[in-house]
């Protein structure tokens, strides 16, 4: 059982897994302070300092704060557009690398030499006797 497990904790899919959930949280506490300390202050200075969150009703003796939600909502948006246009600028440099790597290397001397050996015995054999 032991020798099970060890094979599944060590498997690559498990490791990349992990990797992935680690650097996930990292990247999230980025794109939150991006969100918090720089994207929601100057869309406040933009919109006047609108602060949803004290927007309430009530309803009997129930207290229906929906400010919070719409605050909850405007913040979720900025988020997800904060993360659209951090994703599209590394998709935009993973594209040129692509495009780098495409391009075939150019041929080597050898290979020049052999295709020039391979064009006149075509034409030699190509000839009428």
């Amino acid at each position: 059982m032991l020798k099970e497990f060890k094979t599944f904790a060590l498997r690559g899919n498990v490791l990349d897994l992990a990797i992935g959930v680690i650097i996930g949280a990292a990247f999230g506490s980025i794109v939150s302070s991006l969100v918090n300390d720089i994207i929601t202050p100057l869309i406040g200075l933009l919109l006047g300092g609108i602060n949803f969150s004290g927007l309430q009703a009530t309803v009997g003796d129930a207290v229906i704060t929906y400010g919070v939600f719409l605050q909850s909502v405007i913040d979720f948006l900025i988020t997800a557009f904060a993360i659209f246009m951090f994703i599209r600028l590394i998709n935009r440099f993973k594209h040129k690398e692509e495009e780098k790597a495409e391009e075939p290397p150019a041929p080597s001397k050898e290979e020049e030499l052999l295709s020039e050996i391979r064009d006149l015995l075509k034409q030699q054999n190509n000839k009428p006797s």
